[in-house]
């Protein structure tokens, strides 16, 4: 086995096992923890797949951004409730259903995974994809890309708006 074929299976170990840690615990502190590792190990496989602005991407906003947000507002809100977060509980019926519902997804993918050609002999490595995502944006797309921004600092403006105190 070479490197990156060790590489990936380490990150996809990595993406399962915390991924699953997300699902089964019951304290949501241990979850977002997890979830940390999680998009580790995606960001981990974007760069295997030679897509370093998702991976970058995927660092800056789900583990800068979210994720942190996420943790800060679970903190926040079990220190002003005092109430110890945990989720609920799971009946039988929903389990089964989800049992089922993954096996099938499973069955469906390994199939599509095994069934399709994912090796080409004759292709060579991908360049960096920044130059040209930056490029694209700011030339072909760039009213798209302001208009974005703009709804954005919209929504921003909007949410601290509702959420300031009223006096």
């Amino acid at each position: 086995m070479d490197l990156i074929t060790i590489a990936f299976y380490f990150f996809s170990a990595l993406t399962i096992v915390f991924g699953a840690v997300v699902v089964f615990t019951k304290n949501i502190m241990h979850a977002a923890f997890s979830l940390l590792f999680a998009f580790f190990g995606i960001a981990g496989l974007y760069v295997l797949l030679s897509a370093d602005f998702l991976a970058i991407t995927q660092i800056m906003i789900y583990i800068g951004g979210i994720l942190v947000l996420i943790i800060f507002g679970v903190m926040l809100t079990t220190r002003i409730t005092g109430v110890d977060v945990k989720t609920g509980k799971i009946g039988k019926i929903q389990i089964g259903i989800a049992g089922l519902l993954t096996v099938l997804i499973a069955a469906t993918l390994i199939m599509i995974f095994s069934t399709s050609k994912w090796y080409l002999a004759d292709s060579k490595p991908l360049d960096s994809t920044v130059n040209e995502i930056g490029t694209a944006l700011l030339t072909n797309y760039l009213l798209a890309f302001e208009a974005a921004s703009m709804l954005l600092l919209i929504a921003i403006v909007g949410a601290a708006f509702i959420a300031r105190k009223k006096h």
